[in-house]
């Protein structure tokens, strides 16, 4: 058996109990796609389980899904993943030339592929800008492009939460464009026709769907997504505990099953704690001192080289300079890291010249804070 008839034959034994178990454990409803021929579906990226709630919808299609090049770093469950599925590796904070080029490998050879254009989980709840070369992908596959859409997935695992909540999900395709006419369209009307319809706000639609999503412990682990407190301005002293977030100043927030939080001030949800604190940090309205604006130590420092291997850098304290990132006596001039993007919510990635770098905590550190300071640059 050659391998994309294996990979066809592992589709067609997992699909139904895939499909039951996402359905009981997101109650998930779908609508089905039937498309000849091979697609390239885009869909936007809420949490990790995008890929198996896409699949529900794409019974008749076996796709090759794009995944993060972290994934090829787990040791036998890397292994098992490339005999089952073949994911499609992607370097976060890298060009994705290799990527493209495998994912038009596979469209040309009549297979189809799953792309998350976003480039990374959203952690606020609303789609992100997709990945600019996209549009130029899409019109070189020759493929077919069904843009698809996930509403309700974001407040049933948030990208921050430790735990998944039972609510409400629903997938659907939004549009499809047939090779015929993306001939028709320029590379930025793809893009922009993409964004309008994988786009997503999970406030507007709670504020009309106003469904509970129940779990335990709803908001642990939101220090990963909110860094600076409101009421004291510092950073790093958010901890989540239950259903609340707090901060030694005082202030002690409930996040609720409907994903809003109590008391509805400085803040009624994420979205417009993020807005705040994205502001507050580009304008260093935060407590800081002298050239330092912040730091975690705790740290360990890895680079990743060819063949999804990792070697050991340096351990130890991380520190946000203006103009720079300090890791020990290892300097890294802003202005020349080419890219940066984090992965899950303890791994920062990022490009530095011709080489490959990783920040992993372990301790809980909010690395989020980095990345906001290099782009602002």
């Amino acid at each position: 058996m050659d391998v994309y008839r294996r990979h066809q034959w592992v589709w067609r034994l997992l699909y139904w109990p895939l499909n039951l178990f996402i359905s009981h454990k997101f109650r998930m409803t779908h609508e089905d796609l039937h498309v000849e021929g091979p697609v390239l579906l885009i869909p936007n990226h809420v949490n990790a389980w995008d890929p198996l709630l896409v699949a529900t919808s794409l019974k008749d299609k076996q796709l090759y899904y794009v995944a993060s090049e972290h994934l090829f770093r787990l040791g036998f469950v890397s292994r098992l993943l490339a005999w089952l599925v073949a994911p499609i590796p992607r370097r976060k904070a890298s060009t994705g030339t290799d990527t493209v080029k495998a994912c038009l490998r596979h469209l040309r050879d009549g297979h189809s592929v799953c792309l998350f254009a976003e480039g990374e989980q959203c952690w606020d709840g609303r789609s992100k800008h997709i990945l600019p070369a996209t549009g130029k992908m899409v019109k070189a596959s020759g493929a077919t492009l069904v843009t698809y859409r996930l509403e309700g997935a974001y407040l049933s695992k948030p990208r921050w939460a430790k735990s998944v909540r039972r609510g409400r999900v629903h997938g659907h395709p939004v549009n499809v464009y047939p090779p015929e006419l993306l001939k028709t369209m320029s590379a930025a009307e793809v893009n922009a026709a993409i964004e309008r319809d994988i786009f997503e706000d999970a406030w507007e639609r709670q504020r009309a769907w106003q469904q509970d999503y129940r779990g335990k412990k709803l908001a642990e682990g939101l220090e990963r997504a909110m860094y600076l407190c409101p009421r004291c301005r510092r950073l790093g002293t958010l901890h989540t505990g239950g259903d609340r977030i707090f901060c030694s100043c005082g202030l002690a927030l409930r996040y609720t099953p409907k994903g809003f939080l109590d008391p509805g001030e400085p803040f009624r949800t994420i979205a417009d704690w993020e807005d705040w604190q994205r502001d507050a940090l580009r304008r260093r309205d935060f407590v800081r001192t002298g050239d330092e604006l912040f730091s975690d130590g705790e740290l360990t420092l890895t680079e990743i080289t060819d063949g999804h291997r990792e070697e050991l850098i340096a351990r130890g304290t991380l520190r946000q300079f203006a103009d720079r990132l300090c890791f020990g006596e290892l300097v890294f001039p802003l202005s020349e890291i080419r890219s940066m993007a984090p992965v899950q919510a303890y791994l920062l990635l990022f490009s530095f010249h011709d080489r490959y770098f990783q920040i992993r905590s372990d301790q809980g550190a909010n690395l989020r804070k980095y990345l906001e300071i290099w782009e602002e640059g």
